[in-house]
């Protein structure tokens, strides 16, 4: 892993950090999906609807993230911008006010969300996911998707979730994956204690708070966490089950997929064995300088137009979604 890719991943962070981005003005967003095991679960979001806007673009977070991850807020200020709506997206869990929680395939949420009555007078929809979520976003382009919606993008997205599970435990990449899991566990944490308030039962009951604290392992979580709330016998069930890669043929619409050679937390030979091979829907640009979702503002994917990377995803959008 270079220097470089590790900058790239922290500079957007810091930047937020001493110099907060502006999001577009919003509305609270919700709606209701329905679940096998739990019934009904409420979905939060927030939704920028400027005037005259055609189109709609559905932004997804990462693992850990939500609908305010300085990613998010970048790309849905440069989309109302272009004249677009937007919708910053809370997977079940994120924002700490939900009775459930997410997983890498879970793309119930986001039909749920496509669906929604405040998306209904959009005739052309984008989704845009962002490292997990973009992985989620592309998985569900393997299933089918609304008439409506012209193209996808993931954004340094897992593809393997076996593969990029082992990377990330590794030494190397703890000072991310701590990160991580502790907004996991913060998420856990709100949904054990929302459950508890509304007296909210299921099936197969939640593993112990405390167990949940102790896990240091992006695969000790899915195995001891994700795993048994979804049926999943074990982590590696979950992966074979979820992931993307084997699946990326069936795409029904085109999808860009942005990687970058030095991403420290999506490594890049967890990726390629599937991204290198031959898809006719799927645009995949390595980008040589950057790191996990953070992008020199020199990012060209020779679109013309402004550089950087939520113009260029915002113009490939355009070339694609045109009809």
């Amino acid at each position: 892993m270079a220097l470089g890719g590790h900058l790239w991943t922290l500079r957007p962070w810091l930047a937020h950090q001493l110099r907060p981005l502006r999001a577009p003005a919003s509305v609270p967003w919700t709606t209701v999906v329905h679940d096998p095991e739990l019934g009904d679960v409420r979905l939060r979001g927030l939704l920028s609807a400027p005037a005259g806007a055609r189109a709609l673009v559905v932004i997804v977070h990462g693992l850990g993230g939500d609908a305010a991850a300085p990613y998010a807020i970048a790309a849905a200020a440069a989309a109302v911008r272009d004249g677009l709506a937007v919708l910053r997206l809370n997977l079940r869990g994120a924002g700490h006010d939900c009775d459930d929680f997410y997983n890498a395939g879970l793309t119930a949420d986001l039909r749920a969300a496509l669906a929604s009555p405040e998306l209904a007078g959009y005739p052309r929809l984008f989704v845009l996911g962002y490292s997990l979520g973009g992985h989620l976003t592309l998985r569900y382009g393997t299933e089918g998707v609304d008439p409506r919606v012209r193209a996808l993008v993931a954004v340094c997205p897992p593809i393997d979730l076996d593969l990029g599970a082992a990377a990330f435990d590794l030494p190397a990449t703890s000072i991310y994956r701590r990160h991580v899991l502790a907004d996991l566990k913060t998420m856990y944490a709100s949904v054990v204690a929302h459950r508890a308030r509304r007296g909210r039962h299921q099936a197969r009951p939640l593993p112990p708070l405390a167990l949940a604290r102790r896990i240091d392992r992006i695969r000790t979580w899915d195995d001891h966490i994700i795993a048994p709330r979804f049926g999943f016998t074990s982590a590696e069930h979950y992966y074979a089950e979820t992931s993307v890669g084997p699946r990326l043929h069936r795409l029904a619409v085109p999808a860009l997929v942005i990687a970058a050679t030095d991403d420290p937390m999506v490594q890049d030979h967890t990726t390629r064995p599937w991204l290198s091979r031959a898809h006719p829907l799927l645009d995949v640009r390595w980008m040589t300088t950057g790191g996990h979702v953070g992008f020199p503002p020199t990012l060209d994917l020779g679109l013309g137009g402004e550089t950087g990377l939520d113009p260029q995803i915002l113009r490939w959008m355009r070339k694609v979604g045109a009809s």
